[in-house]
C-alpha cells in the first residue's frame, strides 16, 4: 500500500470538534497544502459561505478560515480525505453523505464517541465480526462507508461551538489513529503527519479498538449519569452510592473487554481518579441534554450491551443504566421511542 497524497480534505460535521479538525487544518498547514471543504446546512452553511470558520486560541486570538461549503456533497466531488465527526444518532444519515464524497481511495477518519459500526471488522476473537445493530440498524452505516477505507481516532481534545461555525474553549490536541485491521500503514503514517502539521498530537495505535473501549470505559457511565441527574462529574463521585453503581457497570464492561480480546488492568477507582482530575464539568451528554439535543447512548452504552448478550455474559447494572437514561431522554424527546407493532 502506498502512502496516499491528502490534498482534498473534507469535514463531515461542522461541530465543536469537527470545526477543530477544520480550523487547524485550514489554518496550520501552509497555504495551498489542501483544498478544504465542508458539509453543513442552515445557519452553519450560510454563516460558512459569508465569513468562513472562526476558531478562537488561548490568546483569545480569532482565526479565520476559508471554507468551500455546501449542503450537496455531490457539489464538492471525491475527496482523498473525508473527517466524519457527528453525533453517533446522526450516523445513518450522514453515511449517505460521505459515500457520496468517496472515491476507491478515499481515506474516512471516524472521529465519533463511543462504539463505531467497524469495531469488529479486524478484530480477532469470538466476537470477530458482529455487526451492532445498536450503532448501525440495519447496516446502513456499513453499506455506505468500507472498513476497508477507514481509519479510527480516540479524540482526546475539546472544544465549544457556541455559535455556528465558531470554535471556542480548545484544550488539549491529542488524537490516536489507527487501522481497523491492526498494525500501521503508509496511509495512516502519511494522515498522522498531515495531522501533526495541522498541530495535533498524534498517536498512532497498533490496535486502535483498545484505545476506543478504554476511553469508552470511563465515559459509558459519567456521561448517561450526568444525563439522568444534571450533575456534574465531581457530584457524581463524590456520591458514593453513585459511584459505586458506576464501579459496578464498568465492571461488567470490563469482563466484556477481557472476553473479546481487550483487557483492562485498572480498576474502576483507578478511573474515577483520572476524571476527577479534570475538576467539575458538565460531560457532553448532560450538555445535549440541557441544549436539547438527542442524546449518545447507543454507542456508549446500548453497544457494549449487545456485545455482552452476544456473549451470554450478564449485565443487570448496565441494564439499569441503559433504562433509566433511555427513559430520561424519551421523556424529553431526545432519544427514539420503542417501536410498537399492532
Amino acid at each position: 500500500m502506498t502512502a496516499p497524497t491528502f490534498q482534498k480534505v473534507a469535514v463531515v460535521g461542522v461541530g465543536a470538534i469537527g470545526g477543530l479538525f477544520a480550523g487547524w487544518l485550514g489554518s496550520r498547514l501552509p497555504a495551498g497544502q489542501i483544498q478544504l471543504s465542508a458539509v453543513a446546512r442552515g445557519e452553519t452553511l450560510r454563516t460558512l459561505r459569508e465569513r468562513g470558520l472562526t476558531w478562537v486560541d488561548a490568546e483569545g486570538a480569532e482565526h479565520s478560515v476559508a471554507v468551500n461549503a455546501s449542503d450537496d456533497p455531490a457539489c464538492l466531488g471525491v475527496q482523498d480525505l473525508v473527517i466524519v465527526s457527528v453525533k453517533g444518532p446522526a450516523m445513518p444519515q450522514v453515511a449517505p453523505v460521505v459515500r457520496a464524497l468517496m472515491g476507491p481511495h478515499t481515506v474516512v477518519l471516524v472521529a465519533m464517541n463511543g462504539v463505531p459500526w467497524w469495531f469488529f471488522d479486524g478484530l480477532p476473537g469470538e466476537a470477530s465480526g458482529l455487526r451492532l445493530n445498536a450503532v448501525d440498524p440495519g447496516g446502513i452505516t456499513a453499506q455506505h462507508i468500507p472498513t476497508s477505507q477507514v481509519i479510527g481516532c480516540v479524540v482526546h481534545a475539546s472544544a465549544a461551538a457556541p455559535q455556528p461555525a465558531r470554535i471556542e474553549r480548545i484544550k488539549n490536541n491529542q488524537l490516536i489513529i489507527g487501522e481497523p485491521a491492526g498494525g500501521a500503514s503508509p496511509r495512516v503514517q502519511a494522515l498522522g503527519e498531515l495531522l501533526t502539521q495541522g498541530g495535533f498530537g498524534v498517536t498512532v495505535s497498533e490496535r486502535i479498538q483498545r484505545d476506543i473501549w478504554y476511553k469508552l470505559w470511563g465515559n459509558m457511565t459519567m456521561n448517561p449519569v450526568s444525563a439522568i441527574t444534571g450533575a456534574p462529574c465531581d457530584r457524581i463521585l463524590d456520591d458514593e452510592l453513585v459511584r459505586g453503581f458506576c464501579s459496578a457497570v464498568m465492571r461488567e464492561a470490563q469482563t466484556i473487554g477481557a472476553r473479546i480480546g481487550i483487557p483492562i488492568d485498572q480498576n474502576p477507582e483507578d478511573r474515577h481518579a483520572v476524571t476527577r482530575k479534570l475538576g467539575s464539568f458538565k460531560t457532553s451528554m448532560l450538555q445535549d441534554v440541557e441544549a436539547g439535543r438527542p442524546i449518545e447512548l447507543d454507542a456508549l452504552v446500548g453497544a457494549v450491551r449487545e456485545i455482552g448478550q452476544h456473549l451470554g455474559e450478564a449485565t443487570p447494572n448496565m441494564d439499569a443504566l441503559m433504562g433509566l437514561t433511555r427513559l430520561t431522554g424519551q421523556m424529553r424527546s431526545l432519544y427514539p421511542e420503542p417501536t410498537r407493532t399492532p
